[in-house]
């Protein structure tokens, strides 16, 4: 017996269907460009993969810079519940991250030979906004401004970011402001030059974990802090363990040591003393 059932049609219950002179997904999206924004430059199957696996975690960059930037200013406000949305939602986009690795990881040594001549001098070193996440955070070397010489829209950016207080340094401010004192010396520190972990810090934040009770608002955003680097660190070792996997101790394309210089980066706290407070706990 032929069935009578008809497939089912979306507009028989309002969906819209005709978009000639409305706003599609598609357009609201841009997805013309996106989706035609991959160039390979050879015909080796995994290059594909390659490019757009860096170009979704340069998307979510993009979006971790914006909350990072958000919960810094909302830290500088004192208004601490908003900063701390915006600080579990980037550790929820380096988790993001850190899942892409796992699709990278799918890619032989023997299939990135095939298209690794085509990247030429090109490298995830020298991603810029990558950079900008570092310096928000606090890691700031200036030597990491070279790569984007030859941009000086891009360098102004950098260096904008460089004469701002990080992410860390207004953690501090605030724990200064509120009766957990912090050194003078450490508030008026350049803030362009990198941070060094600080015994008195050590003990500021010391006093905020043996009495959570009475500095419930610092330790939440201690605790926020550390998750976030926590989910940073797993990136980093998920990226030195995706290279070695694929190239070996082979240098990067961009002239780095590869493997070596990934492994030192492991070696970098972000938020040094929330770590080592933790000891004399």
């Amino acid at each position: 017996m032929t069935s009578t059932n008809k497939p089912y049609d979306p507009s028989s219950e309002g969906a819209e269907t005709e978009f000639a002179t409305k706003m599609s997904y598609g357009d609201y999206l841009s997805l013309d460009a996106i989706l035609s924004a991959q160039h390979p430059k050879s015909d080796a199957h995994d290059e594909m993969l390659f490019i757009i696996q860096h170009q979704t975690s340069e998307l979510w960059m993009k979006l971790a810079i914006r909350e990072i930037d958000a919960a810094r200013k909302n830290l500088r406000a004192g208004q601490l519940q908003p900063a701390f949305k915006m600080l579990a939602r980037v550790s929820r986009i380096f988790e993001q991250l850190n899942n892409a690795w796992d699709v990278l990881r799918t890619m032989t040594p023997s299939d990135y030979t095939t298209f690794r001549d085509a990247l030429g001098p090109s490298s995830g070193f020298q991603s810029w906004q990558y950079r900008m996440i570092e310096f928000m955070l606090g890691n700031r070397n200036k030597a990491m401004l070279k790569p984007h010489a030859h941009r000086p829209d891009i360098l102004a950016v950098l260096e904008g970011e460089l004469a701002k207080p990080s992410l860390y340094d207004e953690a501090l401010n605030l724990l200064n402001q509120n009766g957990v004192l912090v050194p003078e010396a450490i508030l008026m520190r350049d803030v362009s030059e990198p941070y060094g972990a600080s015994e008195e810090v050590i003990a500021a934040w010391q006093q905020v974990y043996q009495t959570p009770q009475d500095h419930w608002p610092l330790y939440e955003l201690a605790e926020k802090l550390v998750d976030f680097e926590d989910y940073f660190r797993r990136w980093r070792f998920n990226h030195v363990t995706t290279v070695e996997r694929v190239i070996g101790f082979k240098r990067g394309t961009g002239g780095t040591g590869g493997v070596s210089y990934l492994k030192r980066m492991l070696e970098v706290e972000l938020f040094p003393e929330l770590w080592r407070v933790r000891t004399i706990l």
